[in-house]
């Protein structure tokens, strides 16, 4: 008894000691990805310098300008603790790439850090980002695409399958799925590609596409039972994708007919 006791404390030490640690808490909710919110009197006063300091190069927003690079995503840059890697830069400059120097006083490169950070901050928190009208288009031209050189009325009918489809998702969704419409959860009725694996033994296999490389593929036939085939010079693959039309018209899409169709999609309710 006394040995399994003994050996039950050694095992919970054990597993004590791989757990890893608690994240910390953020304090006061003032962390983003682990660094300090920077103080908002000195994110203004790091605007203001770096734009008439450094905005003729890397842009007023700091995300690149007139041969100067992207702060917001420079690995110097998001390394940065309160003007500890820029600092140097800015006291030096880059001649070979024609930054002069900036013999700037401790408490300005550090407002200028706090600026940068800022700005590093709003491009990673997802939540503070605002989608703007997507739905900008012409619905009459979009209604033209769409019944010409689209060519989307041979698979869809907006009196059929798209019968009030502006009802069920709004437009960024709606968007989103003229884009990239690949099989979501939520999906009724989701659409998978098909296949048909034929070995060199002659007898075909076919189902729904579970898994595609060049050198395995695998499907899960209408019995639901899981087949995986390695691919060799005997092994015939075909793929039936009925939404592969959409990624061929992806890189086919201007601008505009993406926000003419969106247009006319939208009107389908």
């Amino acid at each position: 008894m006394k040995t399994l006791v003994a050996l039950s404390l050694l095992t919970a030490a054990s597993l004590a000691a791989q757990s890893p640690p608690a994240a910390a808490p953020r304090p006061g909710g003032n962390m983003l990805i682990s660094r300090t919110v920077p103080d908002a009197a000195a994110v203004e006063r790091g605007q203001k310098i770096f734009v008439g300091n450094c905005g003729f190069c890397h842009g007023t927003t700091a995300q690149g300008g007139d041969g100067g690079p992207d702060l917001v995503r420079s690995p110097l840059a998001l390394d940065d603790e309160r003007g500890d890697k820029i600092g140097p830069v800015l006291e030096q400059g880059r001649p070979g790439r024609g930054m002069p120097a900036f013999h700037l006083p401790a408490d300005q490169v550090q407002d200028i850090a706090a600026f940068l950070r800022s700005r590093q901050q709003a491009a990673i928190d997802r939540n503070a980002y605002s989608i703007l009208n997507v739905v900008t288009g012409d619905r009459e031209k979009g209604r033209e695409y769409f019944n010409g050189a689209g060519r989307c009325h041979t698979c869809h009918s907006p009196t059929g399958d798209l019968a009030g489809i502006a009802k069920k998702y709004d437009a960024v969704a709606l968007q989103s799925r003229l884009l990239y419409p690949r099989p979501r959860a939520n999906d009724v009725q989701p659409v998978h590609p098909q296949v048909t694996v034929t070995p060199a033994s002659g007898q075909a296999f076919s189902g729904s596409l579970e898994y595609l490389d060049d050198f395995n593929v695998a499907l899960r036939d209408a019995s639901g039972d899981y087949h995986s085939f390695s691919r060799d010079a005997h092994l015939k693959v075909e793929v039936h994708d009925p939404l592969a039309a959409h990624a061929e018209l992806l890189k086919k899409y201007t601008d505009a007919d993406m926000h003419n169709v969106l247009a006319y999609l939208v009107t389908l309710k």
